[in-house]
C-alpha cells in the first residue's frame, strides 16, 4: 500500500479508538470528569501519566533538539525525567491524602484563602496555555505533514479531535484515551528507533545505539568518516567538519545546569500531571500508579538521545553535497526526495542554492535572512528546479557565513522540530513505519493537549467559579449544583480550546522551547508553594500569596524582555536564559515566601494539624520507648 494510504488508515484507526473511548467513557458528574470517577486502575493510570507527561515536546522535539544542541540538550532529559522522580516521591502522596483535586484547590484550602486560590488559578491558567501552545503546535507540525495540509488547518483539525474526547468525556474519557494513545506512542516511536539502530550502527537495541558504531562511511563535505567509527565520535567529527560546535562538547554549564533545575522543579509543579494520582482508589495506589508510570517513561526516554544522533547523522548522510533535482526526483539510488518536497510546503525545511551549483550544502550559519532565520516562501512559485522560491534568502554566500574557510555555506534550513518525524523517510524505512511515526506523533501531541485543558476548564469552573464566584460565605461551601458546575466545565473546555488553537497557530517559538518555557513559570509560580505547604507548618497565606506573585511575575517578566522585548542574549542575568530562569523564579518565590510567613501571623491551629497529619501513615501511632 502506497504511504498516503497507509498513513490515513493508521491515523483513522487510532482517531476511531479515541473517539470510541470517549463515547464508552462519558462524564456524567463532576468527578467523573474531574478526577475519572476516582477509581482507575494503578497499571492503566500509569500509562495514561505516561502519556499525559511525555507530550509532543517529547516525542516530536526533544530528540530534534538534542540532534542540534548535542550535549546540551540533556539538560531536557534529566530535567523532565528527575523533576518525575521528585513529584512522585515527595509531592504525589501528600497532596493525594489531602485530598484536593487541582493546585488552585489545595492552595486555597491549605492557606485559608480564596486571595491565595484565585492567585493560583491565575498562575494555573497562565502555565497551562504556554505549554498547550507548544502541543497544539505540534499537531499542527504532523498534519503538515502527514495529512498533506498546512500547519495552521493541522491545528484546527487536532482542536476538533480534542473537543470530542475532552468536553465529552472529560477525566474519564482522556484517562482512558491516553491509555490506548500510550501505546500507540510507544510502538510509534521504538519500532522506528529499532530500524534505525540496526541500519546506523551495528546494535538492535536503540537505547545501546548511540555508543555503537557506524555501518557505512559517509562524507562530511570536507572529509569521510570511515565505517565502523564510534557513532559519537563521527558526528563530532563531521559536524565540527561544518563549523559546528562538536557533539560531545559542553556548552555553557552554568545555564545548562540552571535549566536542568528549572525543569525538575517545573515538573513537580505542574498541575495536569498532579492531578493524576486523584484518579486512583487510594495513595497506595497513587504511589503504585507513579512507579508504573517511571517505567512507562524509562522505556521512551532512554532512546531519545540515540534517535537524536540518527537523525544528525541521517541528515548529514543523505542531504550533505546532494544534487537537488535529482535527489527529489528520485534519481538517486537508495534515495527518494518525495519527504523534501512535502516538508518544503509546509514551510518546515527549505533549500536555497546560494552558490548556483545545484546541490544542497549544509553548514554553521543562517541560510536565510529572515525572523529567526526561517525561510519566507513566494506562495507556490517554484524554480527551475522544482524548489520552491524564497523572497528573503542572499543570491550568493557571504564570506563570514563560511564554514570555518572549507568553503561551504549553509543553504539548507531545518526546523528541529520535523527530525524524529522526518527521520524515517529520511532512511527509507518502510512505509507502514512511517505511516505508524504520524499516528504517534498525533497521540504525543493530543494527549498533552486534552489534560492540559482539562486542568484549565478545572481552574475556572471547580476553582474560580465554585471555589470563589459561587461561595456561601457563611457555609463556605460552593452554591453551584453539580448539573451546573458541569456545564461551566464543558464551556471553559470549549473557550480554552479556542486560546490553545489561537497559541497553536501564532506559537512564541518552537515546541520544546515552548515547553521549557512552561516548566519554568511552573517551578516559580508553585513549586515553593507546594512543597511548604507540606512540609512547613508555619508558612501562611501571606507568605504564598506574596510567594507566587513574586515567582511568576520575576518568570513571565524576564522571558517577556529577552523573547519579545528585544532583550539580547548578552544581557543574560548571570549568563541565564529565558527557559532557565525558572530557578531565579523559584528561589526569589521561596525566600518571599519564607520571609513574609516569618513576618506574619502563624496559620490557625486546625491549618497546623491538617499539616501535621498529611505526613503521617495511615494507621501509625505514637513511637513509644521499650
Amino acid at each position: 500500500m502506497e504511504l498516503q494510504s497507509l498513513i490515513y488508515l493508521f491515523v483513522g484507526i487510532s482517531f476511531a479508538v479515541y473517539i470510541g473511548i470517549a463515547l464508552w467513557a462519558k462524564a456524567g458528574s463532576t468527578k467523573d470528569f474531574y478526577v475519572a470517577g476516582g477509581g482507575v486502575h494503578p497499571i492503566a493510570n500509569g500509562m495514561a501519566t505516561a502519556a499525559d507527561w511525555m507530550s509532543a515536546a517529547s516525542f516530536i522535539s526533544l530528540a530534534g533538539l538534542i540532534s542540534f544542541k548535542g550535549s546540551d540538550g540533556g539538560a531536557f532529559l534529566m530535567g523532565w525525567t528527575g523533576g518525575y522522580v521528585l513529584l512522585a516521591m515527595l509531592l504525589a502522596p501528600y497532596l493525594r491524602k489531602f485530598g484536593k483535586f487541582t493546585v488552585p484547590d489545595f492552595v486555597g484550602d491549605r492557606y485559608y484563602s480564596d486571595t491565595a486560590r484565585l492567585v493560583a488559578v491565575i498562575s494555573v491558567i497562565f502555565v497551562s496555555f504556554t505549554y498547550v501552545a507548544g502541543q497544539m503546535r505540534g499537531v499542527g507540525i504532523v498534519f503538515s505533514r502527514f495529512l498533506q495540509v498546512d500547519v495552521n488547518t493541522g491545528v484546527l483539525i487536532g482542536m476538533g479531535v480534542v473537543f470530542f474526547y475532552s468536553v465529552l468525556g472529560g477525566m474519564k474519557g482522556i484517562t482512558y484515551t491516553q491509555v490506548a494513545q500510550y501505546v500507540v506512542m510507544i510502538f510509534a516511536y521504538m519500532i522506528p528507533a529499532i530500524f534505525l539502530s540496526l541500519q546506523v550502527t551495528d546494535t538492535f537495541i536503540p537505547q545501546l545505539g548511540v555508543f555503537g558504531q557506524t555501518t557505512f562511511a559517509f562524507d562530511s563535505g570536507v572529509s569521510v568518516i570511515p565505517e565502523g567509527t564510534y557513532l559519537l565520535h563521527a558526528l563530532d567529527q563531521s559536524i565540527s567538519d561544518l563549523g559546528f560546535t562538536e557533539y560531545t562538547q559542553p556548552g555553557n554549564l552554568w545555564n545548562t545546569f540552571m535549566l536542568t533545575t528549572a525543569l525538575m522543579l517545573g515538573t513537580a509543579g505542574l498541575p495536569h500531571v498532579i492531578v493524576r494520582f486523584f484518579t486512583v482508589p487510594t495513595v497506595k495506589d497513587a504511589r503504585i500508579s507513579a512507579g508504573w508510570a517511571l517505567i512507562f517513561i524509562a522505556i521512551m526516554y532512554t532512546t531519545i538521545s540515540s534517535v537524536a544522533a540518527f537523525s544528525r547523522v541521517n541528515l548529514i548522510k543523505n542531504l550533505q553535497n546532494t544534487e537537488y533535482k535529482a535527489f527529489v526526483n528520485g534519481e538517486i539510488e537508495g534515495n527518494n526526495g518525495n519527504w523534501f518536497k512535502t516538508w518544503e510546503n509546509g514551510g518546515l525545511i527549505a533549500w536555497h542554492d546560494r552558490n548556483g551549483d545545484g546541490k544542497i550544502q549544509y553548514a554553521t550559519g543562517k541560510a536565510f535572512d529572515g525572523a529567526k532565520g526561517k525561510p519566507a516562501f513566494d506562495g507556490d512559485k517554484r524554480g527551475e528546479d522544482g524548489h520552491r522560491l524564497v523572497t528573503n534568502g542572499k543570491g550568493a554566500a557571504d564570506a563570514a557565513e563560511l564554514a570555518k574557510g572549507n568553503g561551504i555555506a549553509n543553504e539548507l534550513y531545518v526546523d528541529r522540530d520535523i527530525m524524529v518525524l522526518a527521520n524515517p523517510e529520511i532512511a527509507n524505512l518502510p512505509n507502514w513505519v512511517i505511516a505508524f511515526i504520524a499516528a504517534g506523533g498525533l497521540a504525543a501531541a493530543l494527549s498533552t493537549a486534552a489534560g492540559l485543558l482539562l486542568v484549565i476548564a478545572s481552574a475556572i469552573s471547580h476553582d474560580l467559579m465554585g471555589q470563589v464566584v459561587y461561595k456561601d460565605k457563611e457555609t463556605g461551601k460552593s452554591t453551584l449544583n453539580e448539573k451546573t458546575e458541569l456545564t461551566y466545565a464543558r464551556i471553559s473546555a470549549v473557550a480554552a480550546i479556542c486560546v490553545a488553537g489561537y497559541l497553536g497557530i501564532n506559537p512564541p517559538g518552537f515546541v520544546a522551547q515552548v515547553v521549557a518555557l512552561a516548566f519554568g513559570i511552573a517551578a516559580a509560580a508553585f513549586f515553593p508553594t507546594i512543597i511548604l505547604g507540606v512540609f512547613d507548618k508555619r508558612m501562611n497565606k501571606e507568605g504564598a500569596i506574596a510567594g507566587i506573585i513574586t515567582g511568576l511575575v520575576a518568570t513571565v517578566g524576564y522571558a517577556f524582555y529577552f523573547i519579545w522585548g528585544g532583550g539580547k542574549p548578552e544581557d543574560y542575568f548571570l549568563g541565564i536564559s529565558p527557559a532557565s530562569f525558572g530557578t531565579i523564579g523559584t528561589i526569589l518565590h521561596l525566600v518571599v515566601a519564607l520571609v513574609i510567613s516569618r513576618m506574619t501571623p502563624e496559620p490557625p491551629q486546625e491549618i497546623q494539624d491538617l499539616v501535621e497529619s498529611i505526613r503521617i501513615p495511615s494507621g501509625a501511632g505514637e513511637a513509644v520507648d521499650h
